[in-house]
């Protein structure tokens, strides 16, 4: 809670924003005539929420303009004179809205910070990542002076497992006169997150919206047919719950399933690995064999609807790559001749920010033939520069078709007419799995332009195993849940401690969202426990027997049951063997009477059974000429052979007269009396085996006190109740037990973890204990990495200190690196080609990880990341001069890849340049730097 000298400080902040320049009333005025559209609902109910001087979160659709919100924050703060941050969880957001911000405040009031590049950093608004900001409230950073304003785009984001703690952090740890505008794409427990925010920070306004200015349309796409989803009755804007699916093209796809040729059927193996069950929304060919058309149909089925420009979500980078050079390979081309001509000038300036030398290397003549021909890639391993240009082309309608992964869609700004996905099927680091209705939702909110477009349009193409009833479900349900995944670190851990005590950092730690909503579900739960022991009072009472225990007497029926149960299954298997062989042993001529069903009633045989999945299936002939097939369902206690009729070697069932001749002979064989059938089937000679304990258990039974009870099944009745209700009660205490103050638990595990290695000591201060942190924790307070606290032990170690400039950036990779979820690889395995030097320093990175890894087990916590060496021969070759060419030829990593490993690596180098132990080492951090920081990843800087 808020101490009385920080809510009087808040109030003075919002009173001075009030009496700046006319009030809040003028303030929003004169935003709002700037804007180039009217202001929607939801935008003007926020943005007066913060001009009264409340925090303000806003869940909306993506595209929906919530970011006006935002941008009203930053007016807000340029009129009070007060400074404004604007974070981004990622660099290419954070670079985007600086260029935002300086059309609209000029160059000299707009600052970016985002690790690697500081443009004007004591500027009145800083657009940085949201880590950077993190980072300055635990050094106490001077730049947070006079700040009036946080911005938290994507607030979302702290969901992600990697990095969702550190927009927790910010929240916990920002003053409170400082206001705070979330923004967030639109989840489900929006109010929960609201309630959470007033809780730590204050009165906080929640504005939610789940209505898109711009309508969004749902099709699937079958063979070149494009079909909407629901019906024409379901409003695009909100559909609503279950919508109705369109009959057209339920009728489409039954269409393509009876249609499928050879070319589907032979497409189906190759897609079988990754085929989704029947009746789920997975994409590839299914049993039926219809595959999705091909890409090239797909757009020029798009082009001439008039649904170009579109972003074509495919899940794979590789398969982004393989979708360019298969359209290309058609030879379509959507461009014209002038759009090609705009479409080289951009790639010139490009191509002249690249070394010459690495223009081949980095694919520069393939980027720019499919480009000119409206056609791009886009996903996390291509080019920095190579996505600034695709987004720069796309958004300038210049490139038509962008082939993506996800990533695309968590927070640039690239929206599209439309958006089409391949399949609903992606890969999630561990397996294939479906996209949840948030994902959906999050994809497909690219489609359809603000200002540009009068609807947007989702396209997913049918394959066999598609249903459209689940795709309808799927596209109508908005189910995303905000969860956090916030978690103390070492890092934290000293940050927090070097200021505060123990206790009072457990305190801040409690406050988390995490604990928040363990909180909250634990509450419930209590809940539940409370009356499920009031029940159970209450059972025991009316189960209480004067006569002797009821809970034994229970006990001994249930073995008898479980004993007889065993029995009939047993006996039941028996039978329906004998069913199956006396099936099995029919030949031709053989008269029998079918004892159920439809087709009950006397039979010949005329082929016999043959083995099958559910027994033998014997054909027959009935008395009105009809040819069935039976099996155990038609006799489950078999049939008896109750005479024979002669059947002609040339019988033919399908020839009508034939089939007359031998009913008719049936008919007289029935008639001169075959034989009357058995009533009793062939289950009547089954006994009951008793065995001694199932005859001793009914001996203890019915000398039990309790049997002779006359209210005994009332008894019986209310101890089951008891039972039942005891097994619940069980499962909710230790739910409840695993979630409370788990956040605080971790803190503690993480305390010990540090305290054994000597970065934080005990204290005993006149019989007061207390934690601080020494002056090794000093210099691990500024190591952010996951890997911090291995970084750490090999600075402290001086396991680093030999190493040369080239050598320490190779080494420092094991810190940053994290090879792909499906690279099963050894990722600590020896690394060949290396000096002594450097292969000596990782195996002390490896030795140092797994001692970490063990004793974090040992205490209870859940393992860091263990080291990866997969970059270090890469970097290696890099930090020593090798070329671009050399690097990508030696290695499975595209140019994209090393280059954003090498952005990581330059801000752990950076960190280790001012927190290093020693100036010798702090020195060869900034001249690792340099020898990194050159070629391609220089240009991207």
């Amino acid at each position: 809670m808020t101490s009385p000298a920080e809510r009087y400080a808040a109030f003075v902040q919002r009173r001075a924003l009030e009496t700046s320049s006319g009030g809040a009333a003028d303030h929003l005025r004169r935003f709002a005539d700037e804007l180039p559209f009217p202001m929607d609902e939801f935008q003007r109910d926020a943005c007066q929420h913060l001009a009264a001087g409340e925090d303000v979160l806003v869940a909306a659709p993506t595209g929906a303009g919530k970011t006006v919100v935002g941008e009203f924050a930053v007016f807000l703060g340029l009129a009070a004179g007060r400074k404004a941050f604007y974070t981004t969880p990622i660099k290419a957001l954070s670079n985007q809205k600086y260029l935002e911000l300086v059309r609209a405040h000029g160059a000299e009031r707009v600052g970016l910070l985002t690790g690697d590049v500081s443009i004007n950093a004591g500027a009145d608004v800083v657009v940085m990542t949201t880590e950077v900001l993190r980072n300055m409230i635990y050094a106490r950073s001077d730049a947070l002076d006079g700040l009036g304003f946080v911005v938290m785009d994507e607030v979302h984001y702290l969901a992600d497992a990697a990095r969702g703690g550190v927009w927790e952090e910010v929240i916990l740890l920002l003053p409170d006169d400082v206001r705070l505008v979330s923004l967030s794409a639109t989840v489900s427990n929006a109010e929960e997150f609201g309630s959470w925010l007033t809780e730590v920070r204050g009165e906080t306004a929640v504005v939610v919206s789940e209505r898109r200015p711009v309508p969004l349309w749902q099709h699937m796409m079958v063979r070149h047919e494009v079909l909407d989803l629901y019906t024409a009755a379901v409003d695009a804007s909100d559909p609503g719950p279950n919508p109705p699916v369109n009959p057209e093209l339920v009728e489409a796809v039954r269409r393509a399933e009876r249609a499928s040729g050879p070319e589907d059927r032979r497409g189906r193996g190759q897609n079988a690995r990754h085929r989704g069950r029947p009746g789920k929304t997975s994409g590839g060919a299914g049993r039926g064999g219809v595959r999705p058309p091909r890409r090239d149909v797909v757009l020029q089925r798009l082009d001439a609807a008039g649904l170009l420009p579109a972003i074509v979500f495919v899940f794979s980078r590789a398969g982004c790559e393989a979708a360019v050079d298969q359209v290309l390979a058609s030879g379509l081309r959507l461009t014209t001749e002038a759009e090609r001509r705009r479409i080289g000038e951009v790639l010139h300036e490009l191509s002249v920010r690249i070394p010459g030398e690495d223009l081949e290397a980095v694919g520069f003549s393939a980027f720019a033939a499919a480009a000119s021909r409206g056609v791009a890639a886009h996903h996390a391993g291509l080019l920095p520069l190579f996505k600034e240009a695709v987004e720069t082309l796309f958004v300038a309608g210049l490139v038509k078709v962008v082939f993506a992964t996800e990533t695309l869609a968590l927070g640039v700004n690239m929206p599209a007419r439309s958006v089409v996905l391949e399949r609903l099927v992606k890969w999630d680091g561990r397996g294939h799995a479906d996209v949840t209705p948030g994902e959906y939702t999050q994809l497909t909110g690219r489609a359809g332009r603000r200002g540009i477009d009068i609807e947007g349009h989702a396209i997913v193409l049918y394959a066999s195993g598609v249903d459209p009833l689940a795709v309808a479900g799927l596209a109508s349900r908005r189910t995303y849940p905000l969860r956090s995944s916030f978690r103390p670190t070492y890092n934290m851990a000293v940050n927090l401690l070097s200021g505060s005590s123990r206790e009072r950092v457990r305190g801040v730690l409690e406050q988390s969202f995490a604990q928040f909503q363990a909180d909250g579900a634990v509450v419930h739960l209590a809940r539940q426990l409370r009356k499920h022991e009031e029940g159970l009072a209450g059972y025991r009472e009316a189960m209480a027997c004067d006569r002797g225990d009821i809970t034994e007497y229970l006990e001994l029926r249930r073995r008898i049951s479980e004993l007889e149960a065993d029995g009939q299954r047993e006996r039941a298997g028996e039978r329906r063997r004998a069913a199956a062989d006396s099936l099995a042993a029919l030949r031709p001529g053989d008269v029998v009477e079918i004892p159920r069903g439809r087709r009950s009633g006397w039979a010949v045989v005329v082929e016999p059974g043959l083995p099958g999945f559910d027994g033998p299936r014997p054909q027959v002939l009935t008395e009105e000429r009809q040819v069935r097939t039976i099996g155990l369902a038609e006799a489950p206690q078999g049939v008896r052979v109750a005479g024979r009729v002669r059947i002609p070697r040339s019988f033919n069932a399908r020839d009508p007269r034939q089939r007359r001749d031998l009913a008719s002979s049936l008919r007289n064989a029935i008639a001169e009396g075959v034989g009357a059938p058995d009533p009793r089937g062939d289950g009547g000679g089954h006994g009951v085996n008793e065995d001694v304990e199932l005859r001793r258990l009914r001996q203890a039974l019915r000398a039990h006190p309790c049997h002779g009870c006359p209210e005994r099944e009332d008894h019986v009745r209310w101890a089951r109740r008891a039972e039942g209700l005891e097994r619940e009660r069980d499962r909710l205490a230790e739910r409840i037990a695993g979630r409370t103050t788990s956040i605080a638990r971790d803190f503690d595990r993480v305390c010990e973890v540090l305290l054994t290695l000597g970065y934080l000591a005990e204290t005993d201060d006149g019989g007061t204990t207390g934690t601080v942190v020494t002056a090794e924790g000093t210099w691990l307070r500024r190591l952010y990495s996951e890997r911090d606290l291995v970084l750490a032990q090999c600075l402290r170690s001086g396991a680093w200190d030999a190493l040369s400039a080239a050598e320490l950036a190779a080494a420092a990779t094991a810190i940053v690196y994290t090879s792909r979820g499906d690279d099963d690889g050894d990722k600590t395995a020896v690394v060949r080609g290396v000096s002594p030097a450097l292969s000596t320093a990782l195996d002390a990175v490896v030795r140092t990880g797994h001692e970490i890894e063990e004793l974090e087990r040992h205490v209870g916590l859940t393992p860091s990341p263990a080291v990866d060496l997969g970059l270090v021969r890469s970097l290696w070759s890099w930090a020593r001069g090798a070329s671009l060419a050399d690097v990508l030829a030696a290695s499975d990593l595209g140019a994209g890849d090393l280059v954003r490993w090498c952005r990581q690596l330059l801000d752990v180098l950076d960190q280790l340049s001012v927190a290093a132990p020693t100036p010798a080492l702090r020195r060869r951090a900034r001249e690792a730097m340099d020898l990194v920081r050159r070629g391609v990843v220089g240009q991207e800087l």
